[in-house]
């Protein structure tokens, strides 16, 4: 029963709902294990584009179980309308595919308007949250105020707990942010009703743990965001309010470190980041414009335009240890397809000394520059490869190149957007 954990090394938007898809066909439980609907995982099936927000990539594929972990906090309006899209475009949706852990926290209205509130007042020192209620949700699961998805199951139980919340939330939204307040029955009517709908999903995660265990399958752990967005490890502020390490697998799905038998790490070719913050090997240039055009790197949540430049495997080293990574998975690599020079970023530069480590201090981050390797580039199609042979010689060179500096070796490489467009040079499960 080898377990597979799936995380991003870079600033997230790396690839992981493509190759979560992939790996889904071999695993029997799909565990997504932290953040929220500020997590967009883009998917192409069949020429059909889906995007996954809170459900994890695996639900595309017919008989397999898939859940949201206790880690994962959840706005029950967005699962509700990911749940409906999905049933509409043919893939059902129900207990026996998609279970919410009892204990994972729920996103109340509050959440929202307070994100949005304070990103507002912040001017140009906004960090760039998608405003989404995901950091204040977090904030009440610290401070012992969260409401779960187990209080959708007792009514007064929640009505209690929101009644609470609304008095604190309600004054610090009109007299600090000044925003408006918030009604206690409206919220209770909305929630209740939407509980009515997701009360069959709601389950201890623990069962569909033991089953998958008394079956000899294997589990896929889902991660979402990136490494240098970890709130404890990445470039602080300028970061996420969960975990997206490996190790918080187990504490965001409940399973003990010895459940964790393979962890895959997604690199995409290049770098890219949305919102604020330093970035060392961003392109600001016609390159940067031709890599942003080409991979379309638009959030799948908000839209917004990532920032884009050389792939940085600095910070992809970092990412490998803080990881304990066995594998790497190369994605988006096509995008690369019809530069003359590719640049890695090997080091960096901090006054006059070269480092191999992201500086915690933003100051230092902010002051380092790349020291970069060339390498050719190629012009040839290589979305038709099907292994590593067929591919250019340059292109195995920059692949080389990746498993050279990293010390990690490659597992996948994607060379298009379709699942089938992936060259598998190892199974995970085969650990």
């Amino acid at each position: 029963m080898p377990n597979t954990v799936v995380v991003g090394t870079q600033w997230g938007d790396e690839g992981k709902g493509k190759v979560v898809d992939l790996l889904t066909a071999n695993a029997q439980l799909v565990v997504r294990f932290q953040g929220g609907a500020n997590a967009g995982h883009t998917l192409v099936v069949g020429g059909k584009q889906f995007i996954c927000h809170l459900i994890p990539s695996g639900i595309l594929h017919s008989g397999k179980k898939c859940a949201i972990g206790n880690g994962v906090v959840v706005d029950p309006e967005v699962l509700l309308k990911e749940m409906d899209a999905l049933g509409k475009a043919g893939i059902g949706i129900d207990p026996d595919r998609l279970t919410l852990s009892e204990k994972a926290h729920v996103i109340m209205p509050y959440h929202k308007a307070i994100d949005q509130a304070r990103e507002a007042l912040k001017g140009k020192d906004m960090i760039g949250t998608t405003g989404r209620g995901i950091g204040p949700c977090y904030e009440d699961k610290v401070g012992r105020m969260g409401i779960r998805a187990v209080d959708l199951t007792e009514p007064a139980i929640f009505r209690r707990k929101v009644e609470v919340n609304l008095k604190e939330k309600n004054h610090y939204l009109v007299n600090y942010l000044g925003a408006k307040p918030f009604d206690l029955e409206t919220i209770v009517a909305e929630y209740l009703r939407m509980a009515e709908r997701l009360k069959p999903y709601i389950d201890d995660l623990s069962n569909d743990f033991e089953r998958i265990r008394r079956d000899k399958g294997n589990i896929l752990f889902e991660g979402a965001q990136g490494t240098h967005l970890d709130v404890d490890h990445g470039t602080y502020p300028y970061v996420t309010s969960s975990n997206p390490v490996s190790g918080t697998a187990c504490s965001g799905a409940g399973v003990g470190p010895h459940e964790l038998h393979h962890i895959l790490g997604i690199v995409k070719a290049y770098t890219t980041r949305v919102g604020a913050g330093p970035f060392v090997t961003e392109l600001n240039d016609a390159t940067g414009e031709y890599i942003q055009q080409k991979g379309r790197e638009f959030g799948a949540t908000t839209g917004r335009k990532r920032r884009c430049g050389w792939l940085d495997l600095v910070a992809v080293g970092d990412a490998a240890r803080l990881n304990g990574l066995d594998s790497l998975a190369i994605t988006k690599l096509d995008v690369l397809t019809g530069l003359d020079t590719l640049r890695i970023c090997v080091g960096y530069e901090l006054d006059g000394q070269v480092i191999n480590r992201r500086p915690a201090s933003l100051d230092k981050f902010g002051r380092c520059l790349p020291v970069y390797r060339n390498l050719p580039g190629w012009k040839e199609d290589i979305s038709g490869a099907r292994d590593l042979g067929k591919l250019p010689v340059q292109t195995r060179t920059y692949l080389d190149a990746i498993e050279e500096v990293t010390g990690v070796p490659l597992s996948i490489v994607s060379v298009g957007a379709g699942r089938e467009e992936t060259i598998v040079l190892k199974d995970p499960f085969g650990c």
